[in-house]
């Protein structure tokens, strides 16, 4: 039984429980209030972060949200959302380790290319 609703636990694998979920399939038009808000129903959130931002100066076809929860077992009911239609696409939400890049990362500098294409510069 996964008496902690973090990704692994009871698996065998000897993974250690994750309170950061990552969203992708975003579409361009949402916004980090929204994101918050459909996740704040089931847990507290202690941290969350939509790329690109909310300011951001060029339109992206989609986004992506990483939803640090207080409680790691709100991972595990945060999962049930995947396929959900939200605005117009069916979001994909998976555990993540809270080691991942885009967690971690505090000084992240996104610039465009003379292409359009984006850039991620991670200040050390």
């Amino acid at each position: 039984m996964n008496s902690g609703g973090g990704f692994g636990l009871g698996l065998g694998f000897g993974l250690t429980p994750t309170a950061v979920i990552q969203v992708t399939n975003l579409s361009s038009a949402v916004t980090s209030e929204q994101m918050r808000t459909l996740f704040s129903f089931l847990g507290e959130i202690e941290e969350l972060r939509l790329y690109p931002p909310d300011n951001a100066p060029l339109a992206f076809s989609s986004k992506v949200c990483y939803v640090k929860f207080r409680d790691p077992s709100s991972v595990g009911v945060a999962q049930h959302l995947t396929n959900t239609v939200f605005i117009d696409r069916a979001l994909i939400v998976v555990p993540c380790a809270e080691g991942c890049l885009f967690w971690d990362v505090r000084n992240i500098t996104v610039r465009y290319s003379e292409y359009h294409s984006v850039i991620f510069e991670v200040a050390e």
